[in-house]
């Protein structure tokens, strides 16, 4: 297995999340941060390409990752700028809405020496630094370095459904891993089967594999040559916040251990490790659902045999 780290690229941000009762508490956030924390915690080499300001949010951006053994890249910190927020509210199944202030002025750089490259979310769509995320995408492929998207789509910033789904296929086409969730799926291309969506998107010339999350209703994968789902396990809910990153993290996580990063090796698995790798990452996803906030498991937390149950 390569000890080169894995690098994320995106949006980090505090997000504050308000519950149904009120009450309110604030937390560091973002989905490629979260990635980024539950891929380190998982014992995984980590380097996070972001944009904090050295405020005060960005200082507990900054300290969170360094206590969950994330390096933040250098170029990372914007001096005299402010840091991006994101205010999460939970409804009456604990399910998380969001509205942004989001910084993303990310400044040009060459992809760090790495084993992957994990993009999404709101880095992968908002000017200016989506140009950047793009660039470090295609350099990517030009090494033949395993790449992984979450789209992670967020409502408020849908303006052009039409528009959004090309961006998200032309991304996923140049990512050998694409995941998604069912809830992405229907604000892009809503009453459309799941099925067909994910096919279009393995179509792409690079995509190997198509994982869709669907909450309490469990994962799917897709492969070419054929299609496997497997259960959430039971989980006594406390919110959803970051439910999504963890499963990234966890199955990035299981991947870089099988060494399962160069090209074709997505292509060639069999039923029994897709469905090994969807359990694996829905045991740490529901870890996260059980406490409160972004707060993805270490490796201890999850039993020795992990990612077999």
């Amino acid at each position: 297995m390569t000890t080169a780290p894995f690098v994320v690229v995106g949006e980090s941000l505090v997000d504050v999340v308000t519950a149904q009762d009120g009450a309110r508490s604030a937390a560091v956030g973002g989905s490629p941060m979260n990635v980024a924390v539950g891929l380190a915690r998982l014992d995984v080499p980590t380097v996070l390409v972001t944009r904090i300001g050295d405020d005060e949010h960005g200082r507990a951006v900054a300290g969170h990752l360094r206590d969950s053994g994330v390096d933040l890249h250098p170029a990372s910190v914007v001096p005299g700028s402010r840091t991006s927020t994101a205010t999460a509210r939970l409804d009456s199944r604990n399910a998380a809405s969001y509205d942004f202030d989001v910084a993303w002025d990310l400044r040009p750089l060459d992809l760090p020496d790495c084993s992957g490259l994990h993009v999404g979310s709101l880095g992968a769509v908002l000017p200016p630094g989506r140009d950047v995320v793009r660039d470090l995408v295609r350099e990517a492929r030009e090494r033949d370095v395993f790449v992984s998207y979450d789209p992670n789509v967020r409502p408020a910033f849908v303006t052009d459904r039409r528009q959004s789904w090309r961006d998200v296929a032309a991304l996923a086409a140049e990512s050998r891993l694409v995941k998604v969730s069912d809830e992405d799926l229907h604000v892009l291309r809503p009453g459309e089967p799941v099925e067909a969506l994910a096919a279009e998107l393995l179509a792409g010339p690079e995509t190997e594999l198509v994982v869709v999350t669907a909450g309490d209703a469990g994962a799917r994968a897709f492969r070419e040559a054929f299609e496997v789902a497997a259960p959430t396990p039971p989980t006594a809910v406390v919110d959803t916040v970051g439910a999504g990153d963890s499963f990234m993290a966890a199955t990035l996580a299981i991947l870089t251990s099988w060494d399962l990063l160069r090209p074709g090796m997505l292509a060639a698995l069999g039923k029994d490790h897709v469905c090994t790798l969807l359990e694996g990452a829905m045991a740490a996803a529901a870890v996260t659902c059980s406490r409160r906030g972004a707060n993805p498991p270490r490796r201890l937390e999850l039993p020795p045999t992990w990612p077999v149950s």
